[in-house]
């Protein structure tokens, strides 16, 4: 396990204050993998000899970083690093459930909720005539009121009915519709924020994101719901549980 600095240095003449100089050179350090997840900080005693700041400083830094979710803390334990977020990749879930079922409050800004004609990718990835109608769901989604991915779904029209009734959950929408997925493809690939996604996230523009593309279907084969989502890189670790084929051998 990687040791924690034994000097951060904070700039008095910086118009940035102090806890905030040190919070972002403490993020960095999380970011960089610097220090590793589980890992208990220094006491706020060495972290002011550590950085030259006051305990107030210090308290005032701490606290940004737990209301982030990145550190946590252990009655009459410490502080430590606190683990990224662990999303399965094998298996269909929103991310309503997905939060709950991490003790979170989950919540949404809605950018977009609308109906439209489909457009020609759309209509591929739906297999939906040209022309036909699609809505369109655009969210920031958060959890603990912190922003944690950018979602853009696409389903046909006739499945959800008027977009304004999708409140909190599209699945809990079309599982009341009896069009509720049951099958999925998903494609992830490492990628970096653009200026408007860093806004929205509130991340540092070209950050580390994941960019998601989900595509979704009934028992049938036909068609649900076509999404793409950026995820903060930070926050989000995709597992896949694996299983050996009968017949395989590893190399």
């Amino acid at each position: 396990m990687a040791s924690f600095p034994k000097t951060i240095v904070t700039d008095q003449h910086n118009a940035t204050p102090l806890y905030q100089q040190l919070a972002e050179q403490i993020r960095g350090l999380i970011k960089e993998q610097a220090v590793s997840a589980g890992q208990a900080l220094p006491s706020e005693r060495e972290l002011m000899e550590i950085t030259g700041t006051s305990r107030v400083t210090i308290r005032k830094a701490l606290g940004l970083l737990l209301e982030e979710g990145l550190l946590l803390r252990r009655q009459g334990s410490g502080t430590y690093i606190a683990p990224p977020r662990e999303q399965s990749g094998d298996h269909l879930s929103s991310f309503t459930v997905d939060a709950k079922n991490r003790g979170e409050s989950p919540s949404s800004v809605w950018l977009v909720r609308s109906l439209a004609p489909a457009s020609e990718d759309e209509s591929r990835l739906l297999n939906l005539p040209e022309g036909a109608m699609v809505a369109r769901f655009g969210r920031l989604r958060l959890a603990n009121g912190e922003p944690l991915a950018i979602e853009h779904a696409v389903v046909p029209a006739e499945f959800v009915g008027d977009p304004e009734v999708v409140k909190d959950s599209l699945y809990q929408t079309l599982k009341q519709n009896s069009k509720h997925p049951q099958q999925g493809t998903q494609k992830i690939r490492a990628s970096k924020a653009s200026p408007i996604e860093a806004g929205l996230l509130n991340i540092r523009e070209r950050a580390e994101v994941l960019r998601i593309e989900r595509r979704t279907f009934l028992a049938d084969g036909t068609p649900v719901e076509y999404t793409h989502s950026v995820y903060r890189g930070d926050k989000y670790v995709f597992v896949s549980h694996l299983h050996m084929d009968n017949d395989s051998q590893p190399d």
